[in-house]
């Protein structure tokens, strides 16, 4: 009887393992821009504003958000909303592009700030939150940092699930 019921926990605890590797597998298929990270985001002048994106419909789609790998939405680089009189006040960070991927460890919402695994530390541009406040940010989505070409000291936080990315700035590990 005993041989019988460890046997059953064995084949219980394996079903219910098995069941959550296939939903954390899920969860890592990423929907946004075919599934892969894009390139990082080229220069533009300072002219040429907020482009969007021309749906199937007619419509146009101008938020913030990257399909085929093509950036739509990008504030203009003469956006003075992203004047900083100290670019890169707390350091630069490094990790940047689509070879680094990241969870987010911590999220203060009241603040707009939030942490990646490994403690590395941004702020979401205040006129942003309203574009990311509804992200799942405790539910183990991807986020790629890049470098915004057109404003220094400001950076773009990409989301691999969503496809749409939000200005932040580093303040620190």
């Amino acid at each position: 009887m005993r041989r019988a019921l460890k046997l059953a926990t064995i084949f219980a605890f394996a079903i219910t393992m098995s069941v959550l590797a296939a939903q954390r597998g899920d969860q890592q298929r990423h929907t946004a821009n075919g599934g892969h990270p894009p390139p990082p985001p080229t220069h533009r002048d300072a002219n040429i504003h907020n482009e969007g994106e021309r749906m199937s419909d007619g419509r146009m789609d101008s938020r913030q958000h990257v399909t085929n790998d093509h950036w739509y939405g990008h504030p203009p680089a003469d956006d003075k909303r992203f004047k900083l009189s100290h670019p890169y006040e707390h350091g630069r960070f490094e990790n940047i592009g689509p070879s680094f991927t990241f969870g987010v460890s911590r999220i203060d919402a009241g603040h707009h700030r939030f942490w990646f695994n490994g403690g590395f530390g941004f702020e979401v541009a205040a006129w942003d939150w309203g574009l990311c406040s509804d992200w799942c940010w405790n539910c183990g989505d991807d986020f790629v940092i890049y470098d915004d070409p057109d404003h220094p000291g400001w950076y773009l936080l990409y989301n691999m699930d969503t496809g749409t990315y939000v200005h932040v700035q580093y303040v620190g590990a």
